[in-house]
Parts: structure tokens; sequence; C-alpha cells
């Protein structure tokens, strides 16, 4: 047994893995898409790290507007020693019903030293950069939380041309909807006075048709997970482009 340091404390450690920085996501209890995705778009450098709220199935307006303390519950357990550079509300409908400043103020709550942000904000952000005003959304929600996003977005500068969902009301089914008929649904919805396409909800697969859905229709596509990414890279001053997954991080 050693009793004495054999090494150099300034030849013990390195950066570790994550020496890009951290990265929070707080997820709701039913998601399986996320996780999948960002280990996907992220390069190597950046710890992700993962926790979930107490919630049900439903993607309901109601059920939604319930989760602001367990924002703060949930983010309170992600690298725990302060370590964290940036949290973000991984939940598209979430982080509008309850309002981007709610969220702010209970991921920060349980997270004080990280960068507090949502889905949402990221979508805002991006299209923003792609300087896009009029948008075509598409969506797997019910009409109740359509009308919230629509209100949402026009309320912060941008024109709606049509909003249109799957009606769908449980996330173990929005999981499970086929990627090429995310992008079938996305052409349906699209039309001339749309300057990009904004195709809603984390837990769609979309990032698997963005890149080639964009080159149909010759327009940006935003999607809530390649936006997210998108997002949390600038954030931790990381410019690495990465390409596949349309424009916005393609160039952006």
């Amino acid at each position: 047994m050693y009793t004495d340091t054999i090494f150099d404390a300034n030849d013990l450690f390195d950066r570790g893995r994550h020496y890009k920085g951290k990265a929070g996501f707080v997820l709701l209890a039913s998601e399986q898409t996320i996780e999948d995705d960002m280990f996907r778009l992220f390069p190597e450098g950046i710890g992700l790290h993962f926790a979930r709220v107490a919630s049900t199935d439903d993607i309901t307006v109601e059920r939604q507007a319930e989760l602001a303390d367990e924002l703060t519950r949930a983010a309170s357990t992600l690298v725990p020693d302060g370590d964290l550079d940036i949290v973000t509300y991984a939940c598209t409908s979430g982080s509008l019903i309850l309002g981007e400043d709610r969220v702010f103020k209970a991921l920060k709550k349980g997270a004080p030293s990280a960068c507090a942000t949502s889905l949402i904000t990221a979508v805002l952000k991006a299209l923003r950069a792609l300087d896009v005003t009029r948008l075509a959304v598409v969506t797997p929600y019910l009409d109740e939380v359509n009308l919230l996003e629509k209100t949402y977005l026009e309320d912060r500068g941008f024109v709606v041309t049509r909003i249109a969902g799957l009606n769908l009301k449980h996330d173990s089914d929005m999981v499970k909807v086929r990627p090429d008929r995310i992008a079938d649904f996305a052409r349906s919805v699209d039309s001339s006075d749309a300057e990009a396409i904004f195709i809603s909800c984390g837990a769609l697969r979309s990032v698997d048709i963005v890149d080639q859905l964009e080159r149909d229709l010759g327009k940006p596509v935003i999607c809530s997970n390649q936006a997210m990414a998108w997002d949390v890279l600038r954030s931790l001053n990381t410019s690495e482009k990465i390409d596949g997954f349309g424009t916005l991080l393609r160039n952006y």
C-alpha cells in the first residue's frame, strides 16, 4: 500500500474527456429520441449529461404546465459539482407552454452555475441566424398545443404561414413516426410564401431527413434537435460545422 504521493499533481491530471465543455439536458420521462440525436450530432470533447422530469406520456397543455418544479429537481442532479456549462430544457412544447423566463428560472435554481436555455429558445435563435421571418410549422401535436406555438412564434416577430399537426397526444407515439412520413407531411404544409420550414418536437426523428428535405424544397429546414445542438455548440463557443443535418449546422 502506497503511503506517499508518487505523482506530481501537475502530471497526474489532464483536461478529461470533456475539455470543450459540459452540457446538461433535462428531458421528459417519456423521451426516447433526443439522447440518440445529441450523441450523433455533437463532436468529441463535449460532455453530454441527461436528467429526466417525472411526467406522464401525455403531451397536453395541462400536463406540460405542471412541470416547473420538476425542472429544478432534474437540473440539480446534472454534474452537481458546479462544473456544468449549460443546461437546457429539451422539450419544444414544454418550454413554450411554461415560457422561457419561467424555464430559465427553474433551471437556474437547480443548476445555478450553468447558463440556462430551452429548446424553443434554440429554435428562435436559429430562425434569426438564418434571417427568416415567414415559416411553415409542422408538429406532431394536438391543436391546443399548435395554437399556443403559433401565438408564441408570432408574438416574437415571426409570421406563421401555416401550422399543422399530426394530432398525437402521446410522446410514445411521436417517437415512432416514420422519418419519411415526417418529410411528406412537411412537403404538404410548405408553401411558396414560407421562407423556411420548422419541424417542431424533439421526439420526432427529423434529423434523419432534414438535409434531403432542404434539397427537395430549396429552402432552410429547422428541426428541434438540430437547432438545440447548434445552440448548445455556439453557447460553448465551439465553431465546428457539422455536415449532413441541414444548413444551420453546416454553415452557421
